[in-house]
């Protein structure tokens, strides 16, 4: 995927910068927004991302390499250790790592022992306090205190949803980038390949729209992705794979109500990232417990 994005010809500084935190504080707001592009969803609900997604951020003189991680959170099964196991391993091979703290949870209450497992990697780490513009200033001064047993390189306060602070973010990061090549050309936002950005539009509206049970067994998979250059237009078949026939009937709604509406807010934002139309075609299959056997995990790529 590719973006429009001008720097310069030689890359002085570049690195890969890790996106860490618990569940629901803002990583995939932030990725998106300095990028100026959605590649990664978001919802309301933990465990939103599942995957580690690369964005490459390209400014003059720098390439950073950020990669958004899932939340850290108490692993039970499978897919959640999968998810789990993707974020710390994530530590040992940045240059640096930021780690999201959202404002509006206040000062931090005795130990936090994510940020001790993350702190062990070794690297630089910056104590990022998210969701700033939720909070009055003398809030913030407190938060800042509670954190400063920890050693941070530098503690940076954004709102990744207004982009306030995000500009200064950059900038410092760049400080701290050592001299390298251009890993990626200067036009690529991120190496997943459409059809992982695809299914997961259609995985967000999923989640979005459905009530509690339903997210977290829910996996898409792209079947078909069919380009039609002389007609402007991609044909897309995708699965909604669900883990019970409730779940199934769910997602389809009532005389199809919810498939339409999942469908057509997915399409409008795949339209959006192709630059084309899109007629999209959605299934609903049942692969009961599928979140708890480590073979079907692997099946709908989670591996």
């Amino acid at each position: 995927m590719t973006s429009n994005t001008p720097t310069d010809d030689e890359i002085l500084r570049s690195g890969f910068v890790g996106i860490i935190g618990r569940p629901n504080v803002g990583k995939s707001t932030l990725l998106n927004r300095v990028l100026g592009q959605k590649i990664s969803i978001t919802s309301n609900k933990p465990q939103t991302t599942r995957n580690r997604i690369l964005g490459i951020c390209n400014r003059p003189g720098e390439q950073i390499l950020f990669l958004d991680t899932p939340g850290i959170h108490r692993a039970q099964g499978p897919l959640h250790r999968y998810m789990v196991e993707q974020a710390l391993s994530t530590c040992g091979g940045v240059d640096l790592v930021l780690y999201l703290v959202e404002a509006p949870l206040g000062p931090l209450r005795g130990a936090d022992e994510v940020l001790e497992r993350v702190a062990a990697s070794g690297r630089p780490l910056f104590l990022v306090i998210n969701k700033i513009d939720q909070v009055p200033r003398p809030r913030l001064l407190e938060i800042i205190e509670s954190y400063r047993r920890y050693d941070f390189a530098e503690v940076v306060p954004v709102s990744a949803m207004t982009g306030e602070g995000v500009d200064g973010l950059l900038n410092t990061i760049g400080r701290y980038l050592p001299e390298g090549p251009r890993y990626y050309p200067a036009d690529q936002l991120t190496d997943l390949p459409e059809r992982f950005i695809v299914a997961e539009f259609i995985r967000e509206k999923v989640m979005r729209r459905t009530r509690e049970e339903i997210p977290y067994g829910c996996a898409v998979a792209v079947e078909t992705f069919t380009e039609k250059p002389e007609q402007n237009l991609v044909v897309i078949q995708a699965v909604i794979h669900v883990e019970r026939e409730a779940h199934k009937r769910i997602v389809i709604g009532n005389k199809g109500q919810m498939l339409r509406t999942v469908g057509s807010e997915a399409r409008k934002s795949i339209e959006a990232l192709l630059g084309t139309r899109v007629y999209l075609e959605l299934f609903v299959r049942v692969q009961k417990d599928w979140t708890r056997s480590e073979r079907l995990v692997r099946d709908l790529g989670y591996e």
